[in-house]
């Protein structure tokens, strides 16, 4: 193939490329506002008024009573019914960071980030809600996942686990100390008290490590 032959092609290739670009424009806000909407379909415990996928209903409300603690909430992780606490810590670290680096460039979608971020360090705060104590997830895995069912209508052992200084876990804890921080700093201009909230519990929660 000769050079010019391979320029022409690249050529059309580019004008292919941007034909399609032209056609099919990126919409940044829609991706944005589906990306923080997909959050709210992972919600568990009793849902709001405001949530706005409608079709979900309040699930595992008795979270947390095996071990005599109020577990209602958080998210579930991918498509189980099982609460995994570090990823779901880290999911909310991020969701953090994004509202501090580009909160001003969210528009209206900044309130909903705000809210799933909410929804995440609330329930992170009750995970940790005693010292020297860290529940790590909720939900027996093995028996949700061979149950194919939606979080409503689940049957499966709600089961928690938890980390202590007998049986630590850091990568654990430090990562929910670093959503709380996160958090802290991404809702500092908004309200200002919660933020001192969740930076005390992520100092505390930190001193677990030491």
């Amino acid at each position: 193939m000769s050079k010019a032959s391979c320029i022409v092609r690249m050529i059309m290739v580019g004008m292919m490329i941007t034909v399609t670009r032209a056609h099919y424009a990126i919409n940044y806000k829609e991706a944005l506002g589906k990306s923080i909407l997909f959050f709210e379909g992972q919600r568990s415990g009793k849902l709001p008024h405001s949530q706005r996928m409608k079709w979900r209903k309040d699930s595992a409300l008795s979270d947390g009573s095996d071990i005599r603690m109020n577990m209602v909430g958080g998210y579930y992780d991918a498509g189980d019914n099982v609460k995994f606490h570090f990823p779901m810590a880290f999911t909310t670290t991020m969701l953090a960071w994004s509202v501090v680096e580009f909160g001003d460039l969210m528009g209206s979608e900044l309130k909903n980030a705000l809210d799933a971020i909410r929804w995440g360090t609330d329930y992170l705060m009750k995970a940790t809600n005693i010292p020297n104590m860290v529940v790590a997830q909720v939900g027996q895995p093995y028996a949700d996942h061979a149950c194919w069912e939606r979080p409503e209508d689940m049957d499966t052992p709600r089961t928690s686990y938890y980390l202590t200084k007998e049986k630590p876990g850091s990568e654990l804890s430090a990562e929910i100390a670093a959503a709380l921080a996160a958090s802290s700093i991404a809702f500092r201009t908004t309200h200002a008290s919660y933020s001192n909230i969740l930076l005390k519990r992520a100092i505390r929660v930190l001193l677990l490590l030491l």
